[in-house]
């Protein structure tokens, strides 16, 4: 197997650690990058690409004369783009799935939206986020003495910080949040180009609030958490709402995407944008000990129907095994 990405994600991932041949190619190429991925794409058996950007120009790659290799293309989220560059997300998406084999959307969402975008396959592909293998403490006293939730409720988000994941309407919930005794502190694990307007409003409005960039211990944090928050304006499958199921920490979700999908009753859910309705929810779970209870055991309930990371992996090579006996 040959995988072409950006050089960082080698460092990431390790492809070659898991025995692929790999090709460092930049992120975003012209017509060199495209005769590049067209010239290695030569005896392939099949393409697969991830995300918009990859499938157009794995479809421009394969796109001539000469027989033709089967694209599999994956969609794992949507663009947010608005006004006229979503006109050119939706000339693009028509393009691509049209081009492609085989259409695989990682919520039920994507795979309308691909159907709807003219694919002519297009099929439900869970993705599963792997467990973290290292052992995880719940409510560890260490991990919430470093954040400052000793003596108060902590509170839980993980995203990068940037338009669409609602962290202005998480503050706008923070506000509400001042009024209980104790205070909760409510901490977001992430990085981005809204972190300098968030540090401001929490300055200013003096919220009981922490940024504190991107962490590589998330799933430690979680797990001290009382509650963890998924404020977002669009998800598919959330990596925050699996770890948080997986690890049994109550979540409050906006019903937003494939969300409802991934966590069933296991979760509860908001409308995006409803600051009061994700606050009061909040303040009632910090209430209610035996109703975080419950949600822990649905959480981990819910996680065990979820296809594990060898399921994920067989359904993909038995879509390449069905490609290439055609």
């Amino acid at each position: 197997m040959t995988v072409c990405a950006p050089p960082e994600l080698d460092h990431a991932y390790d492809f070659a650690g898991a025995g692929a041949h790999f090709v460092p190619t930049p992120r975003h190429g012209g017509p060199t990058a495209v005769t590049a991925l067209r010239n290695l794409s030569i005896g392939a058996d099949v393409v697969h690409a991830h995300g918009l950007d990859a499938s157009v120009r794995a479809a421009l790659a394969l796109s001539g004369g000469g027989p033709r290799t089967p694209l599999v293309t994956t969609w794992h989220t949507r663009s947010r783009l608005a006004g006229a560059r979503a006109g050119l997300v939706r000339l693009l998406e028509r393009r691509t799935v049209r081009a492609a084999a085989v259409v695989l959307g990682t919520s039920s969402e994507l795979v309308d939206r691909a159907r709807r975008r003219g694919a002519r396959d297009a099929r439900l592909a869970p993705v599963t986020v792997p467990a973290s293998r290292a052992p995880v403490c719940l409510h560890d006293g260490k991990a919430r003495a470093e954040l400052g939730a000793v003596d108060r409720p902590l509170i839980m988000a993980v995203g990068a910080l940037q338009p669409g994941r609602g962290y202005g309407m998480l503050l706008d919930a923070a506000r509400v949040w001042r009024d209980l005794d104790p205070q909760p502190l409510l901490v977001i694990a992430g990085e981005g180009p809204e972190r300098p307007f968030l540090q401001r409003r929490i300055e200013a409005e003096r919220l009981g609030v922490r940024l504190i960039g991107r962490r590589e211990d998330v799933a430690e944090l979680l797990a001290a958490a009382d509650v963890a928050v998924l404020p977002s304006r669009w998800e598919a499958r959330s990596h925050l709402a699996q770890e948080a199921l997986r690890l049994g920490v109550p979540l409050v979700a906006t019903a937003v995407g494939g969300v409802p999908e991934l966590v069933g009753d296991a979760a509860e859910l908001v409308p995006y944008g409803d600051a009061e309705g994700m606050a009061g929810v909040v303040g009632a779970l910090l209430d209610d000990a035996e109703r975080r209870m419950d949600l822990a055991a649905a959480g981990r309930m819910q996680a065990r129907t979820w296809p594990t990371e060898d399921e994920t992996i067989a359904h993909v090579l038995s879509v390449y095994d069905e490609l290439s006996a055609r």
